[in-house]
């Protein structure tokens, strides 16, 4: 049930483990009885608090997915088009079709341990989820007390008791299973979480699992816009936005589809009041009161973890129509490059759609290269180097390619010149992408990149490496956590980073022993679909379907994923017969 909304980290992820054990374990194995409402004693916690600080820069592959939906009016068929792009860890999501004579027939993503298709498509509908920005989980502070054998908690000038139960944890140790019983406190927002101050923290999220185990099968069987409305009013898709279209030529954007009624004078991003009715969550959001859209004039709809607010260009909803809480988070270098390709065309095809998904723009590095550039030109450098690299960059596209070396030098740039302004960014309240764009001095930013020229001659023994010999996929063996190896054979890759704005993410880097990098996330399944009077789709998968080094599916498909070649899927009986290699029914060899 951990998995039932089908996120790959779900809601729970937010919690943080280490403030959790802290907690914990910071609590007697009996809290003294007192005869009246007595304060637990702040000490008892103050030791055990764990802050987490976010890293100064970070620079690990952002979390999310791409979703285009193209309307009828924009495609040169007359069809509505899909594109899935889950950005996911490899080998984790497996690609496969479910059918039954009961009338599931969907296609697409599945999550281990799931039974439903949690980004594909049916005959006439398909829908793709993208992390939401949305903020729908928050924390409560309450002031715990000891009232007899009772903890309680103030609430509207009243002590109100916690609820309590005993959870076992049962675990592995070196001479066999153990167990290790705990007390575990709840207010009437959540769970006890962690404490702050000696203040204990209660986190409020969407507990509804069954409910949104139905809303995930449910929505595998909707035929049309009706049918996933009459789905999505279950409000149990909590952690995703879903890019929509189908065979009657609706396309749609749906934001999170659990959003609590709250008052928007609360600055919900950070731990509120718990002691009152007044920040206590209202019922969710109606799907009309959300920043929706369906159907905009401009023919496309666009979701990379972005907010709603540029979901379909000009057509999109409007900030300050809705609730600071609808979002926490705005644009992101990916929806820019998204609105980028899909307004230059009216007449996408499948095939065109593809080269939009694996377009080479970096829309990232845009403001960084002339910042570096404009650097040089102020003060000049008597390192060759440096010079010939500045040149290099001035006349680069910002395009992503396996043989740019244009690509590994801004790369290695701009990774060290973020890390060099991190500080000093924090301290100015701003991002490090912006710092370094607008405020590094050019003695930061030609030093950076005497840096990255000294770490590509070290490791590559040449500054002037292509991408592709640096950015590479590997599968070696069954593993999911896989072993690297610069000496075993890899595969090139030409597309970059998402938080650089490249549509097609591979996140990459270095492991121990090695120097170049490999890739782990992004990419994972990547399908386009054309909704008419039959489904047409193309897709590929990461690396290939089987786990088993043995198998000829264990890589067949790696070359296919690395250059963006999507395959033909095989979606009806007549298709699948004509190309299934086995058929396997049980109880039958």
């Amino acid at each position: 049930l951990t998995f039932s909304e089908g996120s790959i980290g779900g809601d729970i992820e937010r919690v943080n483990l280490g403030q959790l054990e802290a907690f914990y374990d910071a609590l007697p194995e009996g809290l003294a009885a007192a005869s009246s409402p007595t304060p637990l004693d702040p000490t008892l916690f103050a030791a055990r608090e764990i802050v987490v600080e976010p890293p100064l820069v970070d620079m690990t592959e952002p979390e999310g997915s791409n979703g285009f939906a193209i309307a009828p009016s924009n495609t040169a068929t007359g069809n509505a088009m899909l594109l899935i792009n889950p950005h996911t860890s490899f080998f984790f999501r497996s690609e496969l079709h479910m059918s039954s004579d009961e009338g599931l027939d969907a296609y697409g993503a599945v999550t281990w341990g799931q039974f439903f298709v949690y980004q594909g498509f049916n005959e006439d509908a398909g829908w793709m989820h993208t992390s939401s920005g949305v903020d729908n989980i928050d924390e409560f502070l309450v002031t715990p007390s000891v009232d007899g054998d009772a903890v309680t908690y103030r609430y509207d000038g009243a002590d109100v008791p916690m609820e309590t139960r005993e959870v076992t944890i049962r675990y592995r140790t070196d001479t066999g299973m153990a167990e290790r019983t705990f007390t575990v406190y709840r207010t009437h927002h959540g769970p006890v979480v962690r404490t702050i101050d000696g203040q204990w923290v209660a986190t409020a999220l969407m507990e509804e699992p069954l409910s949104a185990l139905m809303q995930s099968y449910g929505r595998t069987k909707a035929r049309n816009l009706s049918d996933y409305r009459q789905n999505m009013e279950m409000h149990t898709n909590s952690s995703n936005n879903t890019v929509y279209a189908d065979s009657e030529g609706n396309i749609a954007y749906w934001h999170s589809n659990f959003v609590p009624e709250r008052d928007d004078s609360y600055v919900w991003t950070e731990p509120v009041d718990g002691s009152t009715t007044a920040t206590d969550w209202g019922e969710p959001h109606s799907i009309d009161e959300t920043p929706n859209v369906f159907n905009p004039p401009v023919g496309w709809i666009q979701n990379t973890n972005n907010w709603p607010y540029s979901a379909a260009g000009p057509d999109s909803p409007v900030e300050a129509e809705y609730p600071r809480y609808f979002q926490r988070s705005g644009e992101n270098a990916r929806g820019i490059h998204a609105m980028r390709v899909l307004g230059e065309k009216t007449d996408f095809t499948l095939e065109t759609l593809i080269d939009a998904a694996y377009s080479t723009q970096m829309p990232g590095f845009e403001p960084l290269v002339p910042a570096l550039v404009a650097a040089y030109d102020r003060v000049g450098s008597p390192d060759e180097r440096v010079q010939e690299a500045v040149e290099m960059l001035r006349a680069w596209d910002i395009r992503w390619g396996e043989e740019s070396i244009a690509t590994s030098v801004a790369t290695y740039w701009a990774e060290d010149v973020l890390q060099r302004v991190g500080q000093a960014a924090r301290d100015a309240g701003v991002s490090p992408n912006d710092y370094a764009a607008e405020r590094a001095t050019p003695q930061q930013q030609l030093e950076s990149l005497v840096a990255a020229l000294d770490r590509l001659q070290e490791d590559f023994g040449d500054w002037r490496t292509p991408w592709g010999e640096i950015n590479r996929f590997q599968r070696i063996n069954g593993d999911i956590v896989q072993p690297f190896d610069d000496d075993a054979p890899s595969i090139p890759v030409g597309f970059h980073s998402g938080r650089w704005g490249s549509l097609a993410s591979f996140g990459a880097r270095t492991y121990p022993g090695t120097v170049r990098r490999y890739g782990t996330s992004g990419n994972s399944f990547v399908a386009v679909v054309e909704f008419g009077d039959r489904v047409r789709a193309l897709a590929v998968t990461a690396g290939g379907e089987s786990g088993d080094p043995a198998s000829p599916h264990f890589d067949d498909q790696a070359e296919l994923y690395a250059t963006g070649t999507l395959r033909p899927v095989h979606y009806y009986p007549e298709d699948i017969e004509a190309n299934a290699e086995e058929t396997y029914r049980p109880g039958r060899r």
